[in-house]
């Protein structure tokens, strides 16, 4: 998904700051971090899902129209998307934050095995020749 110039996907953790406007003209920024777990892609309604671990373990979800005028902007915390298998992560609810954390740690397993594949393979050239 993209707004504005910044791309997310599902399986990131994101910081959607929004708008709230309280009594009277009184305006505020609110902070919602979390990760995103679905995302639904009709056309003017675009919408994705944002999870968040709150106090006593607590599981916090909020659905956040793309278009919507009331969010400020997306910032991008940690990219999860080469951990992630599924397009929608409800089998999120039901474990604990400790759990989450695997779905990041596919991605950097990932990654560090194609780096040291790569670097076995420049190894094995330099004595080669």
């Amino acid at each position: 998904m993209k707004h504005g110039a910044v791309e997310f996907a599902v399986g990131d953790v994101v910081r959607v700051h929004q708008r709230i406007v309280e009594e009277g003209k009184k305006e505020r920024i609110q902070v919602f971090e979390g990760t995103v777990i679905a995302t639904k892609n009709r056309e003017a309604g675009k919408s994705f899902v944002v999870r968040r671990i709150g106090t006593q373990k607590v599981g916090i979800e909020m659905i956040f129209p793309l278009s919507s005028p009331l969010i400020e902007k997306i910032e991008v915390k940690r990219k999860g998307g080469r951990g992630v298998r599924r397009s929608k992560l409800y089998y999120l609810r039901s474990k604990s934050k400790r759990e989450t954390e695997k779905v990041f740690s596919r991605s950097v397993r990932r990654v560090k095995a194609k780096v040291t594949i790569k670097t076995e393979k420049v190894k094995a050239a330099k004595a080669t020749s």
